[in-house]
């Protein structure tokens, strides 16, 4: 249920009414927008009078939400949640609400060469936040799995060189202490709803990229992003990386019809991974540049310094040379959708 109070209500009389739907037992989330303040009502609304609410002279106006996702409605939220992101040693990087990112990096960090080497090749081509993967979720497990705690050590090495945010993927809540420094933590599609994990990352005050799981429904998506905002951590963002289909020239099919559909049932950023949804580095740039025109907040794309070398996914990887011309063009892309 949400409550939509008039313009002119003040502070104490908005606390008021806080304080007594409380003592119902029910939990508010407020949300202050440009025209109204919205209320929204979490838990067994049903001991709510609705008319007894909708009587009174703050409000506006009373609305049932239907969706069982409650805190990542737009219904809830009108407004679109902007997520900053890195701390007093990186540039500040806003996502969300007009705020574009790119985030860009080796599927899986290998060496302290390669991660530099690459950390300022993006940063230089316009990158905002730097992505590498420590731990590495692998279908098969004789394949390489990441170098863990020593991945996560090169990329704070990196991102004191060139003061980008990191992104890297957590596999395990246990893992957490080791993440103290990460500036966004990546859950993958395969941990979408490893609801243990979601619940740990919800009592944590740290920027969570959340992707949609190979076969999951965007409700699916949602609702597993209520999961981590139920916990008390509304910094959430919203990944496309493809779904699994019957096509077999790319890895999954990249749904960009999503990015639209997540815009107007959430509040909640939404980033696309052209280089995981196609696995087919020719197929990166132009994905990319569809899901800017069609309104996304930001991209992850892959970069690797010896693609045909690499330990992971060096089929989807760009080049630095390959990624720059891609900015250049989504860059364009970008200006125009802004224009509009």
């Amino acid at each position: 249920m949400i409550t939509v109070l008039k313009k002119d209500t003040t502070d104490a009389q908005m606390q008021t009414l806080i304080d007594w739907l409380k003592g119902q037992s029910i939990d508010v989330h407020i949300s202050r927008g440009a025209e109204y303040t919205v209320l929204g009502l979490i838990g067994d609304t049903s001991r709510v009078d609705m008319d007894l609410i909708a009587s009174l002279e703050i409000v506006d106006s009373v609305k049932a939400v239907s969706e069982p996702f409650k805190q990542c409605s737009r219904k809830f939220h009108p407004e679109d949640t902007v997520i900053e992101i890195g701390d007093s040693t990186t540039n500040r990087v806003k996502i969300g609400g007009g705020h574009f990112a790119v985030i860009a990096g080796p599927c899986s960090v290998e060496t302290e060469e390669q991660v530099l080497q690459v950390a300022r090749a993006v940063k230089a081509a316009g990158a905002t936040l730097l992505r590498g993967g420590a731990f590495k979720p692998r279908t098969s497990p004789y394949d390489f799995q990441g170098l863990k705690a020593d991945g996560i050590e090169l990329l704070l090495e990196a991102k004191k060189e060139t003061g980008m945010p990191i992104v890297t993927e957590i596999m395990n809540a246990a893992h957490l202490p080791l993440f103290e420094d990460v500036d966004l933590i990546q859950v993958g599609a395969r941990n979408m709803q490893n609801f243990e994990l979601l619940k740990e990352l919800g009592k944590i005050k740290k920027p969570i990229l959340l992707k949609r799981g190979l076969s999951a429904t965007m409700k699916e998506l949602l609702m597993s992003a209520e999961y981590i905002m139920a916990g008390g951590n509304e910094q959430v963002s919203l990944c496309e990386r493809g779904i699994r289909t019957y096509e077999t020239y790319t890895r999954n099919t990249l749904d960009l019809s999503a990015v639209s559909m997540l815009h107007e049932l959430s509040h909640l950023p939404v980033i696309v991974d052209p280089s995981h949804a196609t696995g087919v580095k020719t197929l990166v740039a132009p994905m990319a540049q569809a899901a800017v025109a069609c309104g996304c907040d930001g991209l992850m794309i892959e970069v690797h310094n010896d693609p045909k070398n690499a330990l992971c996914d060096g089929a989807q990887s760009l080049t630095p040379e390959q990624f720059s011309l891609t900015m250049e063009k989504i860059t364009k892309i970008r200006d125009v959708v802004v224009s509009i």
